[in-house]
């Protein structure tokens, strides 16, 4: 982007300044610390200039708004056409309390609803299964049947609203429940607009929910891939989600990497089924964290989009745009929460909004400042998400496209940042023989991800004890006491509710026939074809959550009795 004269030039200009300006005030007095790091301990040099950035190709690198790389960005005007989906994450107890929560959000100005399930329901078993106890509704709601799916979204036109479903391993009965109330309601699938988690290497690799072995479990994504590729184009059937990945203790570059290879995993495997990559990759989107440290956070959003548009050119030959362009969610960084001085948790969220908005998110959630302590109030929901609005109507943060581009720092942050993220997915890919999927399996067995993630985690818990990281309130002012919140309780009446509706689904069904679908699935299941639609089928005939997946538990066999831990 310069010339040599000119880089000769700035060369001088900074030896001088070092030598006439830098030194003489290092002298008097030194910087804060020796060495200044982000949160992943990546080293932040004192100054940037022309010099980082001399072997920078503007087109090829950064090129404009809404065109490949995007490294700028996925669309051409970004937030000054619309500003990102405010999707906050809502759930707890019963679908009755949950739909009141829906309602509260939408009218409190919230552009998207995204749906929390409670542990049971996560894990595919019912509400009345004795692994539930103690457990029903109580960190998201509780959906058993149909039944619940209907008074979860009373009111509420599945046609008007995009829903974000977070659900891994039942997600495809959850998938199959949303697509029988969509037809309850007459509203055509190819209209049903929304996002299921349904990133199960994900669950593999960091964040442990499974029920069936990786491979079943891999095919029964790509399942909900082809399904909705021939029926629901305008539902993302899978969000690749780094931000477990980042929870569970990663750096940045490490959940970008791993997130960007699941993704391509599914992409492979969705080929090796008979799609072709401009079909699939569409429909794919991508969820990650937003951690403290704001300039690194936005160059692993800039240099994901470039990594994801050039690979998906150069390996799988993608031709669409749509195919090459990154599409995210973000959520705030969850682990940054702390259960002392819960409002410092506020400041918080707003630096990780501000750097996911920087960085150029689709949707963004923002934490709740309680939510180290339990479930959020209505209180503290309404305040995060009246700082994702103040950030979008009083900042001037999403008034102009990439707003820190160019920036000698961000930029080279961002280069940095790119050739991290190549080596790891290059060693994965090398691990499956040149196939990404296989190396990501094979990573899963041989517990590379878990490795890498533990040794970060470790280096980093190790500079919080030592005082190196700041925790404020934490491991620096800290006080005495705290003040008193008024933190949600869950109703303890919460199970038997819910259990009630269970048993009055079950004796008003028609048994034979929730018996003659769940066989039509393990049939299914056996002949290899796409489980989705007997799923469908059997939802419809009010089948339970435990019921389908015992079908796929009992033909795949339990992935803890595989590893040994049942």
């Amino acid at each position: 982007m310069f010339d040599e004269e000119d880089l000769e030039s700035i060369r001088d200009s900074r030896e001088e300044w070092e030598s006439e300006t830098l030194d003489p005030w290092l002298e008097r007095g030194g910087e804060r610390k020796e060495e200044f790091v982000t949160v992943s301990n990546h080293e932040i040099d004192r100054l940037y200039t022309p010099e980082d950035v001399e072997d920078l190709d503007y087109e090829a690198d950064l090129g404009n708004p809404g065109e490949p790389p995007y490294t700028r960005g996925p669309y051409p005007t970004m937030y000054r056409g619309r500003t990102w989906t405010m999707r906050q994450f809502a759930g707890f107890g019963t679908a009755e309390e949950t739909n009141e929560r829906f309602h509260y959000l939408i009218d409190e100005g919230q552009t998207g609803l995204s749906t929390a399930f409670d542990m049971p329901s996560l894990m595919g078993l019912d509400s009345d299964d004795p692994m539930s106890l103690g457990e029903v509704g109580k960190e998201g709601v509780a959906v058993d049947t149909l039944a619940d799916m209907e008074v979860l979204f009373d009111g509420i036109d599945v046609g008007e609203v995009s829903t974000s479903f977070t659900i891994n391993p039942s997600a495809a009965v959850i998938y199959g429940m949303y697509l029988a109330l969509a037809d309850q309601q007459g509203v055509p699938r190819e209209q049903v607009r929304g996002t299921l988690q349904n990133d199960m290497l994900k669950e593999f690799i960091a964040q442990k929910e499974w029920v069936i072995p990786p491979e079943p479990s891999l095919d029964l994504v790509t399942d909900t891939i082809e399904f909705a590729v021939e029926n629901t184009p305008k539902f993302y059937p899978v969000s690749v989600s780094g931000y477990h990945i980042r929870e569970a203790g990663s750096t940045a570059a490490q959940e970008a990497a791993f997130t960007l290879a699941d993704g391509f995993a599914y992409v492979e495997d969705a080929m090796d089924r008979g799609l072709g990559v401009d079909e699939v990759a569409p429909q794919l989107s991508f969820f990650f964290n937003s951690h403290n440290s704001m300039l690194e956070e936005v160059a692993k959003f800039r240099a994901s989009r470039r990594v994801y548009a050039r690979i998906m050119d150069e390996w799988y030959d993608a031709e669409a745009d749509a195919s090459k362009r990154l599409k995210f969610h973000t959520q705030t960084a969850g682990q940054s929460l702390t259960a002392q001085q819960p409002l410092n948790n506020i400041v918080r969220t707003t630096v990780q909004a501000m750097a996911a908005v920087l960085g150029g998110t689709q949707s963004l959630h923002t934490n709740s400042y309680d939510e180290a302590l339990a479930l959020p109030s209505e209180d503290a929901v309404r305040v995060a998400l009246r700082t994702q609005q103040i950030l979008a109507e009083e900042s001037g943060v999403g008034d102009t496209v990439d707003p820190l581009g160019g920036s000698f720092a961000i930029e080279k942050l961002t280069d940095e940042m790119e050739a991290e993220i190549m080596a790891y997915i290059e060693e994965i890919r090398e691990m499956g023989d040149g196939s990404v999927r296989d190396g990501v399996l094979a990573g899963i067995d041989r517990g590379y991800f878990h490795r890498e993630i533990q040794e970060a985690s470790y280096e980093y818990q190790q500079r919080v004890d030592a005082g190196e990281e700041v925790v404020v309130g934490v491991n620096q002012y800290q006080i005495d006491d705290d003040p008193d919140l008024d933190i949600l309780h869950v109703d303890e009446s919460t199970r038997d509710r819910q259990l009630a509706r269970l048993e009055r689904v079950k004796d008003e069904r028609d048994d034979e026939e929730v018996e003659d679908r769940l066989e039509a699935l393990e049939e299914a299941i056996e002949a290899d074809e796409n489980t989705m639609p007997y799923i469908v089928d059997a939802v419809k005939a009010y089948a339970t959550m435990g019921e389908i997946m015992e079908v796929f538990e009992a033909q795949y066999g339990a992935y803890q009795e595989k590893i040994g831990l049942a």
